[in-house]
């Protein structure tokens, strides 16, 4: 349980400093917050305790291939920011992302049932 609360007050600090950032004038570094490896470094401690170092590298890899949706949704809203209402882009930005995951994660299984 404990372990539970202190993920959770990683994400309320990850918020935190992605909120204090967006209001200064360094604003654009907000966009690399979420970029720190602070989920993928709960998912890699777990993985490992759990599966070994085989899984953690298989893990790793495919973290590899997911930048690839996110690399989709910043390019949309990239594009679309200045073009559309912001709820509109962001909405459709997402939208994207889940189509290109839900791509990659098919892939994925597709290929390691082959392997």
């Amino acid at each position: 349980m404990l372990s539970l609360f202190l993920k959770c007050v990683m994400g309320a600090g990850v918020v935190l400093l992605i909120s204090i950032l967006s209001k200064s004038k360094a604003f654009y570094i907000a966009g690399l917050v979420p970029l720190f490896p602070t989920f993928a470094l709960i998912a890699h401690v777990i993985v490992a305790q759990e599966r070994g170092s085989e899984a953690l590298a298989q893990t790793a890899l495919f973290g590899l291939w997911a930048l690839i949706p996110y690399f989709v949704y910043l390019l949309v809203v990239y594009v679309l920011a200045t073009r559309m209402s912001v709820l509109s882009c962001l909405s459709l930005a997402t939208l994207c992302w889940i189509v290109v995951a839900a791509g990659l994660i098919y892939g994925w299984n597709t290929y390691m049932a082959n392997v």
